[in-house]
């Protein structure tokens, strides 16, 4: 199964995002949305979950939950957008990869058998970060993911 993953869109959707993720058989948005149109456009390409993040703190998207645990492809992932935020033990709760956004930091990492995925920022540029998402590959429950660059 393979997974688009974003985060940090501020608002903002590009349009080379959208042809980027044809294919992907659902879409994570690891919070930051800052406008519910965003969620709507991109149910048209796939299944979307998504949670809110510090700039969803009113107005539509401040309906979202704060975090999300959902299963695809037979790998348990947990949703928050602030990685200080974790109040649990991904591994001991069987969570097979942790999403998380906020930063605008890609980061693909493994600790104690999770991998914790941030896909960075496809939103408005911040500092010189670059302008990224992930693509999460769950194949018979083992998940692997890589950044994918997405620069107009």
């Amino acid at each position: 199964m393979l997974i688009g993953v974003i985060s940090d869109t501020h608002g903002l959707l590009r349009p080379e995002l959208l042809p980027a993720l044809a294919g992907v058989a659902h879409i994570l948005h690891a919070g930051d949305v800052g406008d519910p149109e965003i969620l709507t456009e991109l149910r048209r390409i796939a299944p979307v979950t998504a949670i809110r993040g510090n700039v969803d703190r009113t107005g539509p998207c401040a309906a979202l939950p704060a975090t999300e645990a959902i299963e695809l492809a037979g790998c348990l992932l947990y949703m928050l957008h602030s990685l200080q935020d974790l109040d649990l033990n991904p591994h001991a709760a069987g969570i097979g990869v942790v999403l998380s956004g906020h930063s605008h930091q890609p980061l693909i990492e493994h600790r104690s058998g999770v991998l914790y995925l941030n896909p960075g920022s496809v939103g408005p540029r911040r500092f010189n970060l670059p302008i990224t998402f992930a693509l999460l590959q769950i194949d018979n429950g083992k998940p692997s993911a890589r950044i994918v660059p997405l620069e107009p």
